[in-house]
Formats: structure tokens, C-alpha cells, sequence
């Protein structure tokens, strides 16, 4: 049964710098996206390190089913998506505050003031009583 295999998506933030890889004779582009393989080639693949002798790199290749990679290609573009809609400009609205209900009355009383602590605690006194 054949495997898709392709290099990571370029990405230096993760670690993933190969552009193309070459293997029994192919030449692997990350360009050129999913490649069908044999068992062996796709298991050796799956191995193959960004840094040649480095374990703690990350994987250079996606090796996977023909379903999986079609899941992986959905996740990648619906991540992409929401990626250009979280960069788009926040584009705020105008109105009209000469409209709002009901009319503000341009001047500042005492009504309008917030109670004082004394005359709250007058207040709740008196409602307890």
C-alpha cells in the first residue's frame, strides 16, 4: 500500500528550513507537495530530521494515508483562513451621538452626582428600620 509523503510546509519559527530533499532517487520539493511512495520509502522518510544527526530537530517530512492528508490539508487552509481574518483591519463605525435617547441635559447638578457614603448609609439604615 502506498504512502503520501511531503517536506513540512517552510516554516523557520518551528524549525522547518528544508526546501527539498532527495531520497532513492527522488527529489523531493516542498513546492511540489505530497508525493506517493512505497511502505519502505515513506518509512525511512518518516525518520529523516530537519538536522541530519540531531534528534531534537523536528521531522522534515508529513508521511501519511490519502485520507489523513486530505485532513491535513483542510486544517492547514481553515488555519489559514482564520489567520487572514484575525489580520484584517478592526474598521470601527461612526454615529451620531446627537441622536441618542433620552436628551443629556448639558448641565451638571447635584442630582446627578453619586450619593456620598454618609447619606447610603443613611439610606440603608433607614430601610432597615
Amino acid at each position: 500500500m502506498a504512502k503520501l509523503v511531503r517536506l513540512k510546509p517552510y516554516d523557520p519559527k518551528r524549525g522547518h528550513v528544508l526546501r527539498r530533499y532527495t531520497a532513492f532517487g527522488v527529489r523531493f520539493d516542498e513546492s511540489r507537495g505530497w508525493y506517493r511512495v512505497s511502505d519502505e520509502v515513506a518509512a525511512y522518510l518518516a525518520g529523516v530530521r530537519e538536522q541530519p544527526g540531531l534528534d531534537y530537530t523536528p521531522l522534515a517530512f508529513d508521511v501519511c494515508s490519502e485520507e489523513e492528508a486530505l485532513a491535513l490539508e483542510a486544517r492547514e487552509k481553515k488555519e489559514q483562513e482564520e489567520c487572514a481574518v484575525a489580520s484584517a483591519p478592526n474598521v470601527a463605525t461612526a454615529h451620531d451621538v446627537s441622536q441618542r435617547t433620552p436628551p443629556v441635559s448639558p448641565d451638571l447638578t447635584t442630582a446627578d452626582l453619586p450619593a456620598s457614603r454618609s447619606a447610603r448609609a443613611e439610606a440603608r439604615a433607614a430601610r432597615r428600620a
